[in-house]
């Protein structure tokens, strides 16, 4: 899923911060047990969100995909001292690893871990976010955008994983999934409602920016 090769990857993980332990730990334990660990955020991009999460010191962020929580973690960490990140799965299967990980972090009593449908599970919360990570199933990426967008803040932060797929946007014939990315980048593309760019890190991030 990486768009540069192993080398220059490599380097970049030399020139930025180290994983904690307990990062460390997640990676390996879903490499082993996970089915797909592929969709784990990884050291690179998780050092990429927590220092957007700083920059921004959010008080409220919101996480649509949990899996095991390392992206999670990775948010956490530039939250404000009364800061609060709900996290949003529909996967039960990895609830005990889940909590597990986040019982064993320093900012366990700041993460809300909610499981169900995100449709029905994100209506409960009455929240504006300063921070969005969307990394969930990507056939409903224009969704989700759209059932949060109103209650992000002025100047908050939208950020969507998987929008290059492996560069399989760059193909004229692409198939279902691929034609999902496409139109959802397209949209974003054209929404004059935020200020936006696509980092080339690991799979693509749409980072967006709302304006006004």
């Amino acid at each position: 899923m990486s768009l540069i090769n192993d080398d220059l990857q490599q380097l970049l993980l030399n020139y930025c911060e180290p994983e904690s332990e307990l990062l460390q730990h997640i990676d390996r334990e879903t490499n082993l047990k996970v089915l797909m660990p592929r969709m784990l955020s990884g050291h690179y991009q998780g050092r990429v969100l927590s220092m957007l999460s700083k920059m921004v010191s959010p008080k409220r962020i919101l996480e649509i995909g949990t899996f095991t929580g390392y992206a999670t973690l990775c948010l956490a960490e530039g939250l404000s001292a009364d800061g609060i990140i709900y996290t949003l799965d529909i996967n039960a299967e990895l609830e005990d690893m889940v909590r597990a990980n986040f019982e064993k972090s320093p900012l366990n009593s700041k993460i809300k871990y909610i499981l169900g449908d995100a449709n029905e599970t994100l209506n409960q919360l009455d929240e504006v976010f300063d921070i969005v990570f969307i990394d969930a199933d990507k056939k409903n990426n224009g969704t989700y955008y759209d059932l949060v967008f109103d209650r992000v803040r002025p100047g908050g932060i939208l950020i969507v994983d998987n929008v290059l797929w492996s560069g399989k946007v760059l193909q004229e014939k692409q198939d279902k999934d691929t034609r999902n990315i496409t139109s959802f980048n397209d949209k974003i593309a054209a929404d004059e409602r935020v200020e936006k760019l696509i980092l080339p890190v690991r799979d693509g991030l749409f980072v967006i920016r709302k304006i006004g």
